[in-house]
Parts: structure tokens; sequence; C-alpha cells
């Protein structure tokens, strides 16, 4: 089969479904995508879009309306079956649940395609399902049901399934979607690591852009109407993300690499300070809907004192100083005046 520079091309894709009245739902259209060798890729877009329809597409779960989905080269149709379960694996968004599965079982589900008729495991196929578990630093709890660990373990076993699948490519339908904050950046980040380690090229959606941004090496950005394909830091450059916000309060600022709230500033009150006690008082006070201006000692004014480990704040205002021990105590009197 014919080479080509990007193992995975989707061209001129079209995407959607059919209705019985020979007329189209499409959802997507004429989508141009490539992902390279050993690359984490995001898939990103607002819900409803066709985030899960296109990886499915891709996946060759469902078949496009129009245009080709080509793995090194050569469009799906041109692997059978087995072929193609070698070279690709798919975890999709649903929780599995089965009352007496261990762990070690799941995982070697993963090597169907390795296997005979019978579905008999050779001592190959055990070292792969070990070797799996290990990756994902799942080995102690091998013996364990699967309804006796936590989400986050058990999104990691699932991993550890399409690993022992052994396939070139894997392909993650929102992996972090019920996982809480730790479990979210330790699933993605371990994606990343398994894409350089293991030489995998690997495709996830999320809706969680800051993971999203620090991790992966590329994003494709689901828009209403055109899907943006690049580095995060080009997409944040080129003011590609503030699209996912449009007709909302929601902006991305490029400078600080974060979200916030489009906010209406009544009041402007200067701080003095620096490093990270700065930084987080300023957001508080952004949080009020003051500007907050640096250094500004003719207006009222917040300076952050440090002593060893302890933070000490005082608020300057008609030549008197008030202290408070915290920023929740600070907040609390600017919340009922600005003046003393």
């Amino acid at each position: 089969m014919e080479k080509s520079d990007k193992i995975l091309k989707v061209e001129n894709l079209k995407i959607g479904y059919s209705s019985k009245k020979n007329t189209d739902n499409i959802l997507f259209d004429n989508i141009r995508l490539s992902g390279s060798d050993g690359e984490l890729i995001a898939l990103v877009g607002k819900n409803g879009v066709g985030k899960s329809t296109l990886l499915r597409n891709i996946a060759g779960l469902q078949s496009p309306l129009n245009g080709e989905v080509k793995y090194y080269g050569n469009p799906i149709e041109a692997y059978n079956r087995s072929d193609f379960a070698k070279m690709l694996s798919f975890v999709s968004t649903e929780i599995i649940n089965v009352n007496n599965l261990k762990v070690i079982d799941l995982v070697s589900l993963g090597r169907f395609p390795h296997t005979n008729w019978f579905g008999k495991l050779k001592s190959e196929d055990i070292i792969q399902s070990e070797k799996a578990l290990q990756m994902v630093g799942m080995d102690g709890l091998r013996e364990k049901n699967i309804n006796e660990i936590s989400d986050g373990e058990r999104q990691r076993v699932m991993i550890a399934r399409t690993l022992a699948q052994n396939t070139k490519f894997i392909i993650l339908d929102e992996p972090t979607a019920f996982l809480d904050l730790p479990n979210k950046y330790e699933i993605v980040h371990l994606l990343n690591r398994l894409s350089k380690e293991e030489n995998k090229t690997i495709l996830f959606s999320t809706h969680d852009l800051n993971i999203a941004i620090q991790e992966a090496d590329k994003i494709w950005l689901m828009l209403d109407n055109v899907i943006f394909e690049g580095a995060p830091e080009d997409l944040i450059l080129s003011e590609k993300f503030n699209r996912l916000f449009e007709n909302s309060n929601l902006h991305f600022d490029k400078i600080k690499g974060d979200f916030k709230l489009k906010r209406k500033h009544k009041e402007k009150i200067g701080l003095f300070g620096e490093g990270a006690s700065y930084n987080w008082t300023k957001k508080a006070l952004e949080r009020l809907n003051f500007t907050v201006e640096k250094g500004n000692e003719s207006i009222m004014n917040i300076e952050v004192e440090i002593k060893e480990d302890s933070y000490k704040w005082a608020l300057n205002s008609n030549k008197k100083t008030k202290y408070f021990k915290s920023i929740y105590e600070l907040s609390l009197f600017l919340k009922k005046q600005t003046k003393f």
C-alpha cells in the first residue's frame, strides 16, 4: 500500500445522517484534517456541533455522506476488518459495568484482533495485556472487579485495553467526561506520554480547553461552519479560540492564557505587590469589577505585604489604612464599601 507524509488524512469529508426521505441531515461538510506520527490531537467544540460523529467517521464506525478518511494514503475501505482492527482502536464515552469481570480480563479483550476464532489467549496475548496494565500504572489492580475501582482507574483500564490491542492509532471520545479535575489532567498527560513513548497517533475529544492547550500537539477546533487545525499556540495567537465564545460573555486572554468572563469594571483601584500574591489579589479585585492599576497610589490602593510565609493586605484610602489577613476578608469589606 502506498505511503503518505501525513499518516492520517481527512479529505472533503461530509458527515451527518441519511434520512428515509432521501435527504441528508448534514452536520459538517468539506472537512480537511490531518494527523502525524506520534501526535496527540485534541478535538474541541461546542456541544452538538458533531464531534462524536466526526470521530466515528474517522474510526470507521460510521460511513461519511461524502469524502474519504485515509490511513497511510489508503481509504478505510482498502483495509479488511481484521487488519483495520490491528491498526486502530476506539474508546467510547460509555461506562463499562460488567459484573464479575476482572481488570485483567477487560484489558485482555483488546487482544481480539490477534486471537483465533475461539478467542483463546496465547502467551503473547497475556504478555501484551500485562504490559498494557503496567504502562498505565494499573498492574496492582489486575485482579480487582471492574465495578470495584474508581472512574479514573476505570478510564486507565480502558486505555490499557486499547494498548493491549497494540494499534498505531487510538481514538477516544470524551475520555475525561466523568472524571474529577486531578484525574482529567492525569489521563490526558498519560495520553501525551503514550503518544511520545509508544509513537502512537492519539485523537481525543474534550471540553477541557485548558488541559488540551497544555498537553495536545495539535488541536482540531470545530466551530459551527469551519474547523481550524494547528498547534494550540498558533490558534491562540490568531484569535481562533475566541470564535468559540462568540455571542457569549466568555473571552480567552491570549496574553495570560486563561478564560475570563467579560466584566464591566465600575471603579479603579491601585495595587502594589509582586509574584503569586499580586496575581491572585488582582484576580479577586477584577472579580469584584475593579479596574486594577499597578502601583497607582493616587487612588484607593492595596499593598500586599509578605513576611516569611504569611501575607497581609493593606487597604489605603483617604490617608487611612486598614489591614486584612486574607483576600476573602478584603473582598467582604470591599463589597460593602469602597471608602472608610
